[in-house]
């Protein structure tokens, strides 16, 4: 069920041939193993520094370190999203693997996400089953509009939900079935757990580590990654096409890298048996389809904190 990995009935497709969505969906660990090292070895590099820096100098030399880390930090939720599609790899092991431990490194509940997720594409854009729209910050002035951008709100709110399945054993969110509720507070209970350990060892060896390297920036590296989300469907029509309810960022070859290639998002709701690393080539094939078009990330912030007002002031 979470592999989500069918287009969408009623979804306007671009035809692909039987034997190139074949080449297309080809699932590689090899290509999946490369990334996720790649990913964390810059996490592992930059927490050394920070903490070299940090111990040498002070932490205040130490801050542009953890801005870079808070970047590549929060934006493991990549890893947990295409995770969550199976398509990282091909073995089914390693992509729970990963997935978990990212999930877990960046607050979000792995299984949870799934079914979350689940439901997101199956309902992308309706504002009555897209999970994404039903939990979504409905911002009433510009200061709640900018704490909505800085994705501190959505942690916390992350959070709280977490706490609640694991302290009442209840869940309640429409998208989890009766028979996953179990699972998902097993899973909170788990997390949390493990959270405490690590407190608990931070404490008993008066250490900080963790802070620095990364509580600290994965709080800063909200404020890149809500933005970045975003991005993907805001000002979109509301419709079942993915050429039309979701949007395809034009941006740097790091940043697509970071992003596991989730700027190809259209390509992506499309096509969401594809994995990320074809996501380039399947661009090259339905380019010309794609009805909203974003052109960097400055610019499309813009348009969406733009098109975030405008519906405030519509009511």
């Amino acid at each position: 069920m979470t592999d989500a990995t069918v287009p969408e009935p009623g979804h306007r497709l671009k035809p692909l041939t039987p034997a190139m969505l074949r080449e297309l969906s080809v699932r590689s660990d090899l290509r999946g193993a490369a990334q996720s090292l790649g990913h964390y070895g810059v996490i592992l590099l930059l927490g050394t520094l920070i903490w070299i820096v940090s111990s040498r100098h002070g932490v205040l030399w130490a801050l542009p370190l953890m801005a870079v880390q808070g970047y590549v930090v929060a934006f493991l939720f990549m890893a947990v999203h295409e995770t969550a599609h199976k398509t990282a790899f091909k073995s089914r092991s390693l992509n729970l693997i990963v997935g978990n431990l990212s999930a877990f490194l960046i607050g979000l509940p792995y299984e949870y996400y799934c079914l979350f997720h689940w439901d997101h594409h199956r309902y992308t854009q309706d504002p009555e089953k897209d999970p994404e729209l039903i939990v979504g910050v409905k911002p009433t002035s510009d200061t709640q509009l900018a704490i909505a951008y800085s994705g501190l709100l959505q942690v916390a709110v992350r959070l709280r939900l977490m706490l609640g399945h694991a302290v009442t054993g209840r869940v309640t969110a429409p998208w989890i079935p009766e028979n996953k509720r179990a699972v998902i507070v097993r899973e909170a209970r788990a997390y949390l757990a493990l959270y405490t350990l690590l407190f608990a060892l931070s404490l008993w060896f008066a250490s900080a580590l963790l802070l620095w390297v990364w509580i600290v920036p994965l709080v800063i590296g909200q404020f890149f990654l809500r933005p970045y989300l975003y991005a993907e469907h805001t000002g979109c029509d509301r419709t079942r096409s993915a050429f039309e309810n979701t949007r395809t960022t034009y941006t740097g070859a790091i940043v697509k890298w970071f992003a596991w290639n989730m700027p190809y998002h259209v390509e992506h709701h499309a096509y969401p048996s594809i994995p990320f690393h074809a996501l380039p080539k399947l661009n090259e094939i339905v380019d010309g389809e794609i009805v909203h078009r974003g052109r960097g990330y400055i610019r499309t912030t813009r348009e969406t904190w733009a098109w975030f007002r405008r519906q405030r002031q519509a009511g």
